[in-house]
């Protein structure tokens, strides 16, 4: 079995990184028009599953590069990649037990990563913003590629962030009808 190329990996990773990109867009324009909330509800039920998608892509997508293609990652990718696999382990168990609350834990995991990702993006086109974090042997300053011209590593991490904040703070599921005697505050159990 052959790896995939370097070039090849890029553009695929590329590519998965603009789609959840243009996802997460996309559920944002849903949620503005009136006719969109329908399918916002229609998907809300396998939101957490699609969340869990998108981190476990983009982890595998990390392990790859740096496993396969032995891009060391630096200081910032390691803090990008605590926030992403910590949010796999985290949805995959809210989809498993079907927890509508997940999202109470992912968010902020995913709002961290997507902050880290996009201070990283940055210093990677204006290197004189990087404080002295990263060491010469992975600076955070250099990108290994720059698939399309612009879509770095930082850039496809920022991008799985975003649609996993899209993910789970946009779409909802329809209520389901509660037993009597139930209080808004009890957990269902799954």
């Amino acid at each position: 079995m052959t790896a995939m190329s370097l070039l090849a990996a890029e553009r695929f990773f590329s590519m998965l990184a603009l789609i959840a990109l243009a996802g997460a867009l996309g559920l944002v324009v849903l949620r503005l028009v009136p006719v969109g909330r329908p399918i916002l509800a229609e998907l809300g039920p396998a939101s957490r599953w699609m969340a869990f998608a998108v981190a476990a892509t983009a982890m595998f997508g990390s392990l790859y590069f740096s496993g396969v293609q032995n891009m060391i990652p630096c200081r910032m990718c390691w803090y990008q990649r605590i926030a992403m696999f910590s949010s796999a382990i985290v949805l995959l168990v809210g989809a498993l037990r079907r927890d509508r609350d997940v999202r109470w834990y992912a968010v902020p995991l995913a709002g961290v990563g997507l902050v880290i990702s996009c201070y990283h993006y940055l210093i990677e086109w204006f290197p004189n913003l990087e404080t002295g974090v990263c060491d010469a042997f992975a600076p955070c300053s250099t990108p290994y590629f720059r698939g399309f011209g612009f879509v770095s590593l930082a850039f496809m991490a920022g991008c799985g962030f975003l649609a996993i904040i899209a993910l789970l703070t946009l779409t909802r599921e329809p209520d389901s009808p509660r037993p009597e005697g139930h209080h808004g505050n009890e957990h269902d159990p799954a």
